[in-house]
């Protein structure tokens, strides 16, 4: 790889675990205190769980990120999709603001359904520049798909 594709593979990797980084100062907070006092379903998995599976999986979407910004910005169809995966990783930072920020369940699952619809977007757009930056989303879309029946269960158990 050429020094120009490694500093864009860096900025891609930084990036999505900066998404991360904002979405934690509303959730680090709050998990110790609001969250644990939850009722929360069979299948809520343990707090320990979800830092790792956030950091792979945003560094999974930076190495997508990655791959469809190698396309280069002045093909369209990457453009496109650029912009939908930008609009996806916002809502996901938004959504630890709505959800534990906010501490409201119902306004987390809205934005949750949002952002699961940004994410089937993303990798749609992504499949038509380069199947594997597709492929490396599916794990972050399962994980999401997991989150909003979670998210919907809290916000019925907690209303």
């Amino acid at each position: 790889m050429k020094l120009k594709e490694i500093l864009r593979l860096l900025i891609s990797l930084v990036i999505c675990q900066l998404a991360g980084v904002v979405g934690s100062l509303f959730t680090r907070p709050a998990i110790a205190t609001w969250y644990n006092t939850l009722n929360k379903p069979a299948f809520a998995p343990p707090n320990w769980l979800f830092a790792p599976v956030w950091i792979t999986l945003y560094f999974l979407m930076g190495i997508a990120l990655f791959l469809t910004w190698r396309k280069g910005v002045q093909n369209k169809r990457a453009r496109s999709a650029l912009w939908i995966f930008f609009i996806q990783l916002f809502l996901n930072a938004f959504w630890s603001a709505a959800f534990f920020g906010l501490h409201s369940p119902g306004f987390g699952f809205l934005i949750i359904v949002l952002l699961w619809v940004a994410i089937l977007l993303t990798i749609i757009k992504f499949a038509r520049l380069s199947l594997l930056s597709s492929i490396l989303l599916w794990p972050y879309f399962i994980w999401v798909s997991f989150a909003t029946v979670l998210n919907l269960s809290l916000w019925m158990m907690n209303r």
